[in-house]
């Protein structure tokens, strides 16, 4: 079994087409003294590669979080959510949805598929990145999250 995630960088997954919310996303985990080792893809394919540790993915760590955007250029993000919860072996990795949709029916979507969380990505940098540092609180500084039970 692996080790609790006390102690030791949370590994983070995430999900993103663009150049600039990757920026951003990494400015506020270094800002924000959190410790993790965030991992990056750009598309659904190299999403599931990554989780299901295939390709290039193989021996990777399993992610403790996956941060996924939904609008992604080869699939839907949904879809990739769908993968992991329907997963015996990721179906515990909280997945938060970072999205620039504010469309109810995206968020509705989103939890019936069992998203742990939503987040509507602000225009403004700024309030990205204090966001990212607020969820980055929450998700690394105050839940307990599942270990790999060796799934």
């Amino acid at each position: 079994m692996a080790e609790p995630t006390q102690g030791r960088p949370i590994d983070i997954l995430l999900v993103e087409p663009n150049p600039g919310d990757v920026r951003l996303t990494k400015e506020a985990f270094k800002d924000g003294r959190i410790r993790n080792d965030l991992h990056v893809v750009n598309n659904g394919q190299d999403a599931l590669d990554y989780l299901e540790g295939q390709g290039e993915y193989e021996g990777r760590p399993r992610p403790d979080i996956v941060l996924l955007e939904i609008n992604l250029p080869d699939m839907d993000g949904m879809d990739i959510l769908t993968a992991i919860k329907e997963s015996e072996k990721l179906e515990t990795i909280p997945v938060i949805i970072l999205s620039s949709s504010e469309a109810g029916e995206e968020i509705v979507r989103g939890y019936q598929l069992q998203a742990n969380a939503y987040m509507t990505k602000p225009p403004d940098p700024d309030e990205f990145i204090q966001k990212i540092r607020t969820l980055a609180n929450y998700w690394i500084q105050v839940v307990e999250l599942p270990a790999d039970c060796g799934l």
